[in-house]
């Protein structure tokens, strides 16, 4: 029988983040990944400080910045890539009142490092009140950074490409079939909804589209442009433009709604003619105060449950499974602000 330190169920930025606090720390692990594409390996990748519909910031916003960057340095030095694209977003702004908002806004400490102060006119676009410019917004290259840590995990025998089935968890044991291990994780995602151990925690789904167009005319500078939502180029002359937010058709297949939506968006902006060659949607886990639930079972001490990232799983993933690392290994006290023990009566 194998012993290794953790299990890992789950591949999406937590279960991939986490693993990354394992290697930093010298911990054996194994990963188990079903091989389909989760929410977080279709996701647009954005990592982005300002709530861009009210030109607010979040909790913690500079410390997840400042604490991503330095890990995807980190993550580098066993990749061999950095996959960080410097490509600020620039919201296009609807009207005067917007702008004098976000000069406004921009006066605050809390976002005096974000909302640059100076607006800029971008070619090639209706921007006609021109933009404001994101400080230390950036892109995760997505595609990249999944395949890149996956080879890696690979090729050290990590990942296990299979279905996890909680009927051969024998928590008692700490045993899982051939793995003996001292900690289990479960990052899933959506998938929690089937995992007995779990199912209760309260995430709910949120259904985001995304396409991939062709532009007619393709755009001069790299960045990202905001409006409604992102559009930013991808390889291939092709770009990404999304994504949506809803949470009352859960169906597994394509929303013909969410297409038109997005249709309608890129071209209030986009003058002139695109081809959309690709759609894509995912299930985000979301919750209701808009924090990750992280905790230990209430009868397993070995078992611990990562999830509800939601819309910033970048974000939320990377910091936060530093947290848990902690927890668990350092006894380190939870945040009440994540812990799961905020949902028990």
């Amino acid at each position: 029988m194998k012993k290794v330190d953790y299990i890992i169920v789950g591949d999406g930025y937590a279960g991939v983040f986490l693993a990354h606090q394992l290697i930093k720390n010298n911990k054996s692990f194994v990963i188990f990944s079903e091989g389909k594409k989760s929410a977080s390996q279709v996701s647009a990748g954005i990592i982005n400080p300002v709530v861009l519909k009210k030109f607010t910031t979040f909790w913690k916003a500079q410390e997840q910045i400042d604490f991503l960057k330095d890990s995807l340095k980190e993550i580098e030095t066993y990749t061999g890539k950095n996959y960080l694209i410097e490509a600020p977003i620039h919201r296009i702004f609807h009207d005067e009142n917007e702008q004098k908002l976000w000069l406004k806004k921009s006066e605050n400490l809390d976002l005096v490092n974000f909302l640059d102060e100076n607006f800029d006119h971008i070619e090639g676009v209706k921007n006609d009140f021109n933009t404001g410019k994101v400080n230390q917004s950036a892109r995760l290259n997505v595609n990249g950074f999944f395949m890149g840590i996956f080879d890696f995990l690979e090729k050290r025998s990590q990942l296990i490409k299979e279905k996890f089935d909680y009927s051969k968890v024998n928590a008692g044991e700490s045993v899982y079939k051939e793995l003996n291990f001292k900690k289990i994780i479960f990052c899933e995602g959506m998938g929690v909804k089937e995992n007995p151990f779990f199912s209760d925690i309260p995430v709910n789904a949120n259904k985001g589209h995304h396409i991939k167009v062709k532009l007619s005319k393709a755009l001069a500078q790299n960045i990202t442009i905001k409006k409604k939502h992102f559009l930013f180029p991808l390889e291939n002359d092709l770009y990404f433009y999304g994504g949506t937010y809803d949470r009352e058709q859960l169906h597994s297949h394509i929303d013909d709604s969410a297409i038109q939506q997005l249709t309608n968006g890129l071209a209030e902006f986009y003058p002139y003619d695109f081809e959309i060659k690709e759609v894509n949607f995912g299930f985000r886990p979301t919750v209701k105060d808009r924090r990750p639930i992280i905790g230990v079972h209430s009868e397993h001490s070995n078992m611990f449950v990562f999830n509800g990232l939601g819309a910033r799983g970048i974000l939320n993933g990377c910091y936060f499974s530093k947290v848990l690392y902690d927890f668990m290994e350092n006894n380190s006290p939870l945040p009440t602000e994540v812990n799961r023990e905020r949902f028990i009566d």
